[in-house]
């Protein structure tokens, strides 16, 4: 299986319809067999979608994307998963394990909150 995880900066773009690195990871079971690096070359959807079929993926593990767009990689064969964020080393290992992505992407927060300090505004 192929899987495609359109990446910035070692997470997943925030926009896959305007993102320009994909990782292309072929997975056999838990185990990961190559990993490519590839480069769009243009942001029409009906090119992305056929990018895809034609690199041979099968799943896409994306951040947000346009409705359109979600429709021609979906058309084009390629099984779509969004509104996913965080690291692509987390992503991918969770995904290898069946696992949600909301268990390893969001950290535990310590509950504290900091506050930028306002000055000269309502004071007494």
């Amino acid at each position: 299986m192929k899987v495609a995880i359109p990446h910035w900066q070692g997470r997943i773009s925030p926009v896959f319809d305007v993102a320009d690195n994909v990782l292309i990871v072929e997975i056999d079971g838990e185990e990961e067999r190559s990993r490519e690096n590839l480069i769009f070359t243009s942001e029409e959807p009906q090119v992305r979608a056929a990018f895809l079929a034609d690199s041979g993926v099968d799943v896409l593990i994306c951040g947000a994307i346009s409705w359109f767009l979600e429709l021609a990689v979906s058309v084009a064969g390629v099984r779509v998963i969004s509104n996913v964020f965080g690291d692509v080393s987390h992503v991918l290992s969770n995904f290898k394990l069946g696992r949600p992505f909301q268990d390893a992407l969001f950290p535990a927060r310590s509950g504290r909150r900091r506050f930028r300090a306002r000055r000269g505004r309502n004071r007494c």
